[in-house]
């Protein structure tokens, strides 16, 4: 009975530890773009976590609207303000999953992220091309995709319409490394 109870553990212990292999990016970089004729609009965030569950493929991305970084202090006021409303919508999130993802496979895969990005209490299904460099178990995850204003509810005055752009290029990168409980 003990000798069945300790086995029972034992694969228990290792099902716990296969399904839980998990990899995290704690400082992860988004930035974004957006050309207009009258003002180029170019934002960095440094502060974006994410983890990846590694048997599952699947990927939660969380990142504070208030941390990105402008050229000009005034754009970030108005991003915070009056565009994004960070203090009534403080984060954006993504959650999802890589399809056809090999987490066992050394060197580039190029791989598809289909989830949802909720930003400005808006949730909108979105797929994502994405390369993923697998070095020893450290991942680097990148890719770029364009965005529309209008999806997410965010309202531009018609005065100033011709000073932000209707899609925004998303450019993101992330290195991730295994997460210790």
């Amino acid at each position: 009975m003990n000798k069945s109870f300790l086995a029972l553990l034992i694969i228990l212990g290792f099902v716990i530890t296969q399904n839980s292999e998990k990899v995290i990016a704690r400082q992860g970089q988004v930035s974004f773009f957006s050309y207009t004729s009258v003002e180029n609009i170019k934002a960095e965030n440094n502060q974006v976590s994410s983890i990846i569950d590694l048997q599952e493929g699947t990927i939660a991305v969380d990142m504070l609207m208030n941390a990105f970084i402008f050229e000009k202090a005034l754009m970030r006021e108005h991003f915070n303000e009056s565009y994004i409303e960070s203090d009534i919508y403080p984060k954006a999130t993504f959650e999802g999953k890589i399809l056809n993802f090999d987490a066992n496979i050394q060197g580039t895969q190029v791989k598809m992220i289909k989830g949802v990005f909720k930003m400005h209490g808006v949730s909108k299904e979105i797929e994502i091309k994405t390369k993923i460099e697998n070095n020893n178990d450290s991942y680097l995850l990148s890719g770029v995709f364009e965005t529309f204003v209008e999806d997410y509810n965010i309202n531009i005055p018609p005065l100033l319409a011709g000073n932000i752009a209707k899609s925004i290029e998303v450019n993101f990168k992330f290195e991730y490394l295994p997460y210790d409980n």
